[in-house]
């Protein structure tokens, strides 16, 4: 028997409980754990409204929530891919649209359409939204970094070089929170939280 509207809605609603079973990398500020991915996504929600402002460009805020919220969902069947994981990134994009296909299609059509299009947005990083949802995805690691004394850069052995050329696409969302994270950076490099490059280590 075909599924009503409600049912299909409260079946995604079901579905998505399981981000909070991913675990990232980033290791949570105030306690020795891994995040998980559902925490990640509403952390930079919140981020996203109060830094907002930095913006480069006017935005949409709602349509910034909207994509915060959802990015990540598809880490419910494709996993949490670390960043710095050169193997882990070559089928990324095929695993995470494999999963955008299962996941948001739980839905009734028109919100399977709408919650498609802002994963798709997001992913491309084409208008303001998009570059300011990835500017605040890129953030929220760093801080998370700094202030568990290197986390999980230690652990990783990731160098200052890399973490800049991982993020630096900061700027074309928000540029005054790519030179406050430059600086953060240093800091952390000063306080011996991250290692300038490979050379030095």
């Amino acid at each position: 028997m075909e599924m009503t509207r409600l049912e299909k809605q409260i079946q995604f609603i079901v579905e998505v409980d399981k981000l909070k079973t991913v675990y990232r990398r980033t290791y949570l500020i105030n306690e020795r754990r891994n995040e998980n991915t559902a925490e990640h996504s509403w952390h930079i929600a919140v981020m996203a409204m109060i830094l907002a402002e930095y913006s480069n460009d006017k935005i949409d805020l709602g349509k910034v929530l909207k994509m915060a919220l959802i990015h990540d969902i598809v880490e419910i069947d494709a996993g949490d891919t670390f960043v710095y994981d050169p193997k882990g990134v070559l089928d990324k994009a095929e695993r995470e649209r494999e999963a955008a296909d299962r996941l948001f299609n739980l839905l009734p059509p028109d919100q399977a359409q709408e919650m498609r299009a802002l994963w798709d947005e997001f992913e491309a990083r084409e208008t303001p939204e998009a570059r300011f949802a990835a500017a605040m995805d890129r953030l929220m690691p760093q801080l998370h970094n700094y202030h568990t004394q290197g986390g999980s850069w230690k652990e990783h052995g990731i160098t200052h070089d890399r973490v800049v050329a991982r993020n630096r696409t900061m700027e074309e969302g928000a540029a005054p929170l790519w030179e406050w994270t430059q600086r953060l950076l240093e800091d952390a490099v000063a306080k011996g939280f991250l290692t300038k490059t490979r050379d030095s280590s």
